[in-house]
């Protein structure tokens, strides 16, 4: 079973959406370059809007993980998703961490390896990881597919959850090419940034499944 991201929501009635067709987790981006941006205010009415078994996942760049813990326990989180080349020092317990990674080629795959290595020498290695199509100066949601060509096969000693590009109709042939863990998705199912088309969140969901189950 391959489980489904639906990031970037901005407002209660997508996330709801996105949890009526079967998502299991929706993000919340707290990166203010981002068009997706949420203000913690504007992310406590989504997650108080959730159904109780959908996780909210926060988004972070450059922020340090204690600030990110102070937020993701202020909105009650399940997971924190960050954009770090090194383990952080600090521990995020209870928050499940997610680092993310912009991946261009094997070197980046070496990257993930080293750490992953280097976080679970110190007892805690990350609950997931993402990887990211590269783009230069952009953080995600940039609609650019990542090197599935290179994450086929490749496992990074946890789970891994497979971005950049997706849409419904290119997600089940993705999930049959990498086999990854979990899909995330944002710009794919969009009609402007941050506006999620209701009809591409639900075909994007069931082909995953189908592909996936």
């Amino acid at each position: 079973m391959v489980r489904v991201k639906i990031c970037g929501v901005t407002t209660p009635a997508d996330a709801r959406h996105a949890a009526e067709c079967g998502a299991d987790a929706v993000g919340l981006n707290f990166y203010p370059k981002s068009p997706r941006y949420l203000t913690p205010q504007q992310a406590a009415a989504i997650v108080r809007d959730l159904p109780p078994f959908t996780a909210p996942v926060g988004v972070f760049v450059g922020q340090p993980l204690r600030q990110v813990c102070a937020i993701a326990y202020q909105l009650g989180l399940r997971s924190v998703q960050t954009y770090d080349e090194a383990p952080p020092e600090d521990d995020p317990f209870p928050f499940a961490h997610v680092p993310a990674f912009r991946v261009k080629d094997a070197a980046g795959l070496d990257l993930i390896r080293r750490f992953v290595a280097a976080a679970t020498e110190r007892g805690r290695p990350p609950a997931a990881v993402l990887v990211d199509s590269y783009v230069e100066g952009e953080m995600g949601g940039t609609g650019h597919k990542a090197p599935w060509h290179l994450l086929a096969g490749f496992d990074p000693g946890v789970p891994l959850v497979l971005a950049g590009g997706l849409t419904p109709e290119n997600v089940a042939e993705a999930i049959t090419f990498v086999r990854p863990w979990g899909v995330d998705v944002a710009s794919g199912v969009e009609f402007a940034p941050g506006r999620k088309d209701p009809a591409k969140v639900a075909a994007f969901i069931r082909a995953a499944e189908r592909a996936g189950g």
